[in-house]
């Protein structure tokens, strides 16, 4: 096999060697810091370009919901472009109709609106909420959302997001954004004001750290959301699909938001998103909002796969099973290595915090010994597998990660 450059029509074996991290420092702006180069992956394993395999615990951070190249998903995506590649939304889509039927039914009768990513998903959303309250709430258009929180980095999503580092460079921010204290009822409702509109909480904070939300607490809001005629917006982008053991996190704290919105997993792994609205919400007419990709029949065909997977293969149950398991096992190293300070997770969302800020200590050493981990922060150590994650990879991963921990 060959391929031709662009510039120089000069034919390259695929069996020469590039350096492509050197390559990507030439042609790519320098928006992440990153060496390791990855070729292909199979089940809850990659392979980079030496040959060097890598048991997955970060799966894309949480979008490789059933590892890596699932038939499923491969079957869906080769039998999809061989039909319909795209087809823009001025035309019925039969695979973006299937999706939103799936969704509809595992979220209790939600419609939804497909884009390309989370931080999209999340923008509709807060579009949705303005027009909401112009209808019914005398024009008011605030959101509130929490520290620590993370929901996208266009301008919007980053104004709503509770993490200064994110912020501080792109100031101002639009206007209409304000964080409270995650968990703080009292502090919500002292924020709230006539210009409020909207509640956008993680019911389980991802980049935060990991942090779930009681269910007392989520329910307070649920309430006071009825109460004060506001629109209450469940981020699911990393906690949905299935990770926590339940389709959607909020359904362990036994409520419903009004709009959801979701993306990394729902397409194991192909580019989508989708915001989710309950019958009270559910207000946008045509013209009120669009998007070129957004459902594009391949997303979507390996949206359907995904989740007729999850659901097919009982991977809930698996996921609060090898949650579990995984959950105990980081409790045991914590009681080996005092450099634990404290662990936290539900399902397969895990992470532990550090007394130091060695995560990235902690990462580099997990790499050298063949396991790919994540922080949350530079004292925060994350993990978030696949779903088919089995007990003997969890053992696998929990013998490198106590070797990473010992060589500190």
């Amino acid at each position: 096999m060959t391929t031709t450059t662009p510039t120089t029509n000069q034919s390259i074996s695929s069996s020469e060697k590039r350096d492509w991290a050197a390559l990507e420092r030439k042609y790519y702006q320098h928006t992440f810091n990153r060496s390791l180069v990855m070729e292909r992956g199979e089940g809850v394993r990659v392979w980079d370009a030496n040959g060097t395999v890598y048991l997955d615990l970060v799966a894309g951070i949480a979008t490789n919901v059933l590892g890596h190249a699932h038939p499923a998903v491969v079957r869906a995506i080769q039998q999809q472009a061989t039909q319909l590649i795209h087809v823009s939304n001025l035309y019925v889509n039969e695979r973006q109709v299937e999706l939103a039927e799936q969704l509809y039914n595992v979220s209790g009768g939600m419609r939804s609106f497909f884009s390309n990513s989370g931080a999209e998903a999340n923008e509709g959303a807060i579009k949705l909420a303005r027009k909401y309250g112009r209808l019914n709430r005398n024009g008011a258009y605030e959101i509130i959302s929490m520290d620590r929180s993370f929901h996208g980095r266009t301008l919007a999503t980053t104004a709503a997001t509770g993490q200064k580092k994110y912020q501080d460079t792109w100031r101002p921010l639009p206007d209409g954004f304000k964080q409270v204290p995650f968990a703080d009822f009292d502090a919500l409702k002292a924020a709230v004001s006539n210009k409020t509109i909207g509640i956008l909480i993680e019911a389980v904070q991802g980049e935060g750290g990991i942090y779930p939300a009681s269910t007392e607490y989520m329910q307070q809001v649920r309430a006071f959301c009825d109460e004060q005629n506001l629109i209450l917006i469940c981020d699911e982008v990393q906690a949905g699909m299935g990770r926590t053991g339940k389709f959607f996190s909020w359904e362990h704290m036994g409520i419903r938001p009004d709009i959801t919105t979701m993306a990394k997993g729902l397409a194991g792994g192909v580019p989508i998103g989708a915001m989710l609205a309950g019958d009270r919400a559910d207000i946008f007419e045509p013209g009120d909002h669009g998007t070129t990709f957004g459902g594009n029949p391949i997303a979507c065909a390996a949206g359907v796969a995904t989740v007729r997977t999850i659901i097919e293969q009982d991977l809930l149950t698996h996921a609060t099973e090898m949650g579990n398991y995984l959950g105990g096992k980081i409790d045991e190293l914590a009681k080996k290595h005092s450099i634990i300070t404290g662990t936290r997770g539900l399902g397969l969302m895990r992470a532990f915090d550090l007394a130091e800020p060695r995560a990235q200590d902690i990462m580099d050493r997990a790499l050298e010994r063949g396991l790919l981990i994540t922080n949350a922060g530079p004292s925060t150590i994350r993990m978030v597998p696949p779903l088919i994650l089995r007990g003997s990879d969890v053992d696998e991963a929990i013998e490198k990660l106590d070797e990473a921990l010992a060589a500190l």
